[in-house]
C-alpha cells in the first residue's frame, strides 16, 4: 500500500471511482475535480494497493469555514492555502475494494497530517448511515447540514485537532 498525492494525470481515474460512490447529482465531474488537482493537488490523498492501482482516495480543501456550503462543491474560490479547517469533499472506494479498511487508513493519514500542519480541525458533511464511521474517528455530529448538495440531506461533522 502506498499514500501519495494528486497528479493531473489521476482526474479521469478519481472521476470514474467518484462516479461509482456517488449519484450523479452529488459526483464531481472530472472537470471538477481537474480543476481542484490544479489548484490544490496537496489535498488528495490517493491509497494504491501493491499493484500501483488506485483504490481509494480523500479530497477536499483547506479553507476557513467551519461548515460546508454548497458554494464550495462548485468553486474552489473558498480554498485557503493556510486556512484553519480542512473541508472533506470526498471519502470514495472502488465498490470491489470496499470493506478493506482503505478508509480508514486513509482518514487516519488525513487526520495525522492536518495535526501537523497545526490545523484546528476538519469539517465534513455525510449521509445519516455513515455517521458511525466518522464518530469513530471523533468527529461529532453537528446535526443536519444547511447543504442541500445534489438534493440530499446531508449532516454536518467536525472534528477538533
Amino acid at each position: 500500500m502506498k499514500i501519495r498525492h494528486a497528479r493531473k494525470k489521476d482526474a479521469l481515474h478519481i472521476a470514474s471511482i467518484e462516479a461509482a460512490c456517488f449519484p450523479i447529482s452529488e459526483a464531481a465531474s472530472q472537470t471538477t475535480i481537474e480543476e481542484r488537482i490544479a489548484t490544490f493537488p496537496g489535498n488528495f490523498w490517493i491509497l494504491e494497493d501493491e499493484h500501483g492501482e488506485m483504490v481509494s482516495f480523500i479530497n477536499g480543501m483547506m479553507c476557513n469555514e467551519t461548515k460546508i456550503h454548497d458554494a464550495m462543491f462548485a468553486s474552489t474560490s473558498c480554498y485557503q492555502h493556510d486556512g484553519n479547517y480542512f473541508a472533506i469533499f470526498s471519502v470514495c472506494t472502488k465498490p470491489s475494494e470496499q470493506h478493506k479498511n482503505y478508509a480508514s487508513i486513509l482518514m487516519s493519514k488525513v487526520i495525522g497530517d492536518c495535526r501537523s500542519q497545526n490545523r484546528q480541525g476538519i469539517i465534513l458533511t455525510c449521509k445519516k448511515q455513515l455517521l458511525p464511521f466518522y464518530e469513530r474517528f471523533g468527529y461529532i455530529n453537528l446535526g443536519i447540514s444547511s447543504s442541500t448538495h445534489g438534493d440530499a440531506i446531508w449532516y454536518d461533522m467536525q472534528l477538533d485537532l
